[in-house]
């Protein structure tokens, strides 16, 4: 009797504990990210999936970020410089999203088509000689003393 009395107690404290590791309180982390979502909502007209795919931990300090650099008009780049940057590094991790997305972004940020084809110009440029420089296995040292050298007389030259 003893026996069962326990075992039944036993089922009892799992049972409880089982509900409360499975109804889990409203936390922090849910309120931030009702919180970003809902500012998501407003600043961009909707939530694209892209937000959602992440956990609600992150929503809030992801959003932050997106908010507060890359869409924030007071910082020391404007909006067509950082989405010129964006296309160019998404040109060459590569990302067909990040492509898309800065291309589009940029435009409405009065880039030209021009500008456009030059960005990833330039990221192309920076790739080639990145590989070129990293498998020959250029000594850095020699690299910065020779580009300060080439900086200096061209500033001279300017002067």
């Amino acid at each position: 009797m003893l026996k069962s009395k326990l075992n039944v107690r036993s089922l009892m404290i799992v049972a409880g504990i089982g509900v409360l590791t499975t109804t889990s309180p409203v936390t922090a982390e849910d309120a931030s990210a009702t919180a970003a979502y809902k500012d998501i909502q407003a600043t961009l007209g909707s939530v694209p999936d892209m937000f959602k795919t992440l956990p609600d931990v992150a929503i809030a300090g992801a959003w932050a970020e997106i908010k507060g650099v890359q869409l924030n008009p007071k910082t020391a780049l404007d909006g067509k410089t950082k989405e010129l940057m964006g296309l160019a590094v998404a040109s060459q991790i590569p990302c067909q999203y990040c492509i898309y997305f800065h291309t589009e972004a940029a435009k409405l940020n009065s880039a030209s088509d021009e500008e456009i084809k030059e960005t990833i110009a330039m990221a192309a440029i920076v790739r080639h000689w990145s590989t070129i420089l990293n498998g020959s296995q250029v000594d850095l040292a020699t690299f910065k003393k020779q580009t300060d050298d080439v900086f200096a007389a061209v500033k001279a030259k300017s002067q």
